[in-house]
């Protein structure tokens, strides 16, 4: 018998052939060496590069790398380095860690959950090589995928562009008059209804530039001689002037003494269009085959075909210069696609579909009920002035590959199905005892529902917030918070405002609240309620999401019954978590009552809250809040976040940290970590949460950044 040969491939020379970009972080060039040697003793063609510093690294991150190696590097953590590589240009850029002095095999699981694509030792050296290798492969894959992706989205870009811009008009003759057009032949010649063209003569029609040659053709045409039958002419007819030539083919008829032609036209491109009421007359007809595409690269087990429809477009976007109303409609489709975090693709004006995909029907329709908060009003900004924008949204479930017929009427079952709704399990509690400065024999029970708040009002923000409120028309906004200890990786901290007059106003801590506590009381009861419902919601996903809830102070020091509203909320919400809910007040606003705040915040901890206080660090009191308040974590005040643009404040700022840390172990956010470099250099400091646009923007529901 023979012997059997084998090979893998994974070894082969393949790899072997492309030169292999490679990005070590180290602090020792004899390691690096090492590696380096390795490749190229194994036949690689290698471009290494070697650093341990976090602005070389940042630099780095702007060029194409087939793989990262990690050892040890002077100021970069590894989930430092593995947090700036998920959010550049190559999230899925695989890490290699390798195995660090005080590694134990326990360790591996949670390495591999942080983002690394593996732990090896660096010796043996033929272990390292093979891990190495597969790393490596496993980049040139996802290369390839992208690539390939790309191209096919480009031949399909192409190919679309030729089918939209090239049209066959067909229509019937008999004895040379017109007896059947299609749409693409009426539109062409500018007929609205086949009636007008029946029984016209097709000179009439086509109205050629060198007649008598059309006529001499024609004539051999009707006689049924087709040998000449495809020829060019160029048109006189008005509608289809600018067009270039028209491509005729006349063939035979199944219908008795009847000719056929068809027309093959392009559209003039150098043709300007209108480009902001040009209907797209091929959206329907080709989003159906966009969406195939996607769902075929993307599959998922539930899928939903979700509408949005332009519901308000304020007149003043076409009363300023003529570039606004262009740069309206062109930001919609952008605006979407940043508050869903779903392909988006638009079929006509103001109008547009989405697919929203989940891993199962109870996942899918927990996602359907958060687009709910995307039919508020919103504003657009352009050229530094705000325009409202609303959207009415509905669905229809996808069950089967499309076509255009069948997506035709998913398109029509999607405008008689709205949104599912969140249980309205959580009400607002009719009765709250306001805590006044009255006698104690003298208590003011005051019914705070909806409909019944008559305290004056001494502002007209205070009467716009009113108006809003019992519109239900509040604004939420849910933004992500990084855990470097990846425990708690579904925080969200929760901020409040609304619009009014297409201008946005921000709830925590308006001043103007300060006038009517028990406005201020109502408010946070209906944001905490809102809040409570959407997180009941969204744990269908992720089990151990919790909410860090901006409150204002009315609540905590006036409202008698605002534990029992804790208590029922978190037994609503059904979260395994023991403490889902964090309640975060002001630093400000509590201190001048720390006495009575710190009683009744040991009832809320008794009740199953959390505490947390933002803007800490911006007085001289702050030490002394920290060790009298039961709190558990603290939110720098935001001017914390500038000290990290110099090595000095940078110093002063984890000396502040740590001292706070002293004084009580609790979880320490920065805030306001907008772009990579504050966030990267946050990791300099011993503050546990980071927080900031350039990790999630603010959205107006909760979603995960791995689903982005």
């Amino acid at each position: 018998m023979g012997s059997t040969k084998v090979r893998n491939s994974l070894l082969s020379k393949k790899l072997k052939r492309t030169e292999t970009r490679l990005l070590i972080i180290d602090d020792n060039q004899l390691r690096y060496n090492q590696i380096l040697n390795l490749l190229l003793g194994n036949d690689y063609q290698v471009q290494a590069l070697l650093l341990d510093d976090l602005k070389s690294f940042e630099k780095q991150l702007n060029t194409p790398w087939d793989a990262i190696i990690f050892g040890r590097a002077y100021d970069l953590k590894i989930e430092q380095t593995l947090s700036l590589i998920q959010a550049s240009e190559q999230p899925n850029l695989p890490v290699l860690l390798l195995q660090p002095e005080d590694y134990q095999p326990q360790q591996y699981q949670a390495y591999i959950q942080k983002g690394i694509y593996d732990v090896v030792p660096l010796e043996p050296l033929d272990y390292f090589y093979i891990t190495l290798i597969r790393t490596l492969s496993y980049s040139q894959l996802l290369q390839t995928e992208q690539r390939l992706t790309n191209e096919l989205e480009t031949i399909h870009s192409h190919t679309q562009t030729l089918v939209n811009n090239s049209h066959k008009a067909v229509a019937l003759f008999q004895e040379g008059m017109h007896v059947k057009a299609n749409t693409e032949y009426l539109n062409l010649f500018g007929f609205k209804q086949e009636d007008e063209i029946i029984g016209l003569p097709i000179l009439d029609v086509l109205q050629p530039n060198d007649l008598n040659v059309f006529k001499q053709r024609f004539k051999k045409i009707a006689l049924g001689q087709f040998d000449q039958a495809r020829f060019e002419i160029q048109s006189q007819h008005a509608a289809i002037s600018g067009n270039n030539a028209l491509k005729l083919e006349f063939i035979p008829s199944q219908e008795e003494d009847a000719v056929q032609l068809t027309i093959d036209y392009q559209l003039d491109l150098a043709t300007p269009a209108n480009t902001l009421f040009s209907e797209k007359s091929d959206g329907v007809q080709t989003a159906w085959q966009q969406i195939n595409r996607h769902l075929s690269t993307y599959p998922a087990q539930a899928n939903a075909l979700i509408l949005f429809r332009l519901n308000q477009c304020p007149e003043r976007v076409f009363q300023q210069d003529w570039q606004t109303p262009a740069q309206y409609f062109n930001q919609l489709q952008s605006f979407l696609k940043e508050h869903t975090q779903m392909p988006i693709f638009n079929i006509e004006i103001g109008v547009y579909i989405g697919v929203l995909q989940a891993e199962n029907s109870s996942v899918l329709n927990s996602q359907l009920v958060s687009l709910q908060s995307l039919q508020k009003e919103h504003l657009l900004k352009i050229n530094e002035l705000n325009y409202s924008v609303q959207f009415k949204l509905s669905y229809a479930p996808i069950t089967e590959p499309l076509n255009e017929d069948s997506f035709t009427k998913l398109l029509d079952q999607t405008h008689q199905q709205e949104l599912p709704k969140a249980k309205s399990e959580i009400e607002l509690a009719p009765t709250i005892d306001i805590v006044t400065a009255e006698p104690a024999n003298s208590p003011i029970s005051l019914d705070l529902s909806l409909q019944h708040v008559d305290a004056p009002l001494q502002s007209s923000v205070l009467q716009q917030l009113k108006q809003q409120l019992a519109r239900s028309e509040i604004h939420l906004k849910y933004q992500q918070i990084y855990d470097k200890h990846d425990q708690e990786t579904h925080n969200y901290e929760v901020t409040s405002g609304f619009i009014s007059d297409e201008q946005w106003y921000d709830i925590n801590d308006l001043a103007e609240l300060r006038e009517d506590s028990e406005l201020s009381i109502q408010l946070d009861r209906w944001i905490l309620v809102e809040a409570c419902k959407q997180l009941h919601n969204f744990i269908t996903q992720y089990p151990k999401a919790k909410l860090i809830i901006n409150l204002n102070i009315d609540i905590l020091l006036k409202d008698k019954s605002f534990p029992e509203l804790i208590s029922k909320l978190l037994t609503i919400i059904g979260s395994k978590l023991e403490s889902p809910l964090v309640l975060q007040f002001s630093e400000q606003a509590i201190q001048p009552h720390l006495a009575i705040a710190q009683q009744h915040i040991t009832r809320l901890r008794q009740h199953g809250a959390e505490i947390s206080i933002r803007d800490f660090s911006s007085s001289m009191y702050s030490e002394s809040i920290l060790q009298q308040l039961d709190v558990q974590y603290l939110k720098l005040q935001s001017k914390k976040t500038e000290l990290l643009n110099s090595d000095d404040g940078l110093v002063r700022l984890q000396e502040k940290v740590l001292n706070y840390l002293t004084v009580k172990p609790v979880g320490i956010l920065l805030s306001e970590l907008n772009d990579m470099n504050s966030f990267a250099n946050a990791w300099n400091v011993e503050t546990r949460f980071l927080q900031g646009q350039y990790f999630q923007k603010k959205l107006d529901r909760l979603t995960d950044v791995q689903d982005q």
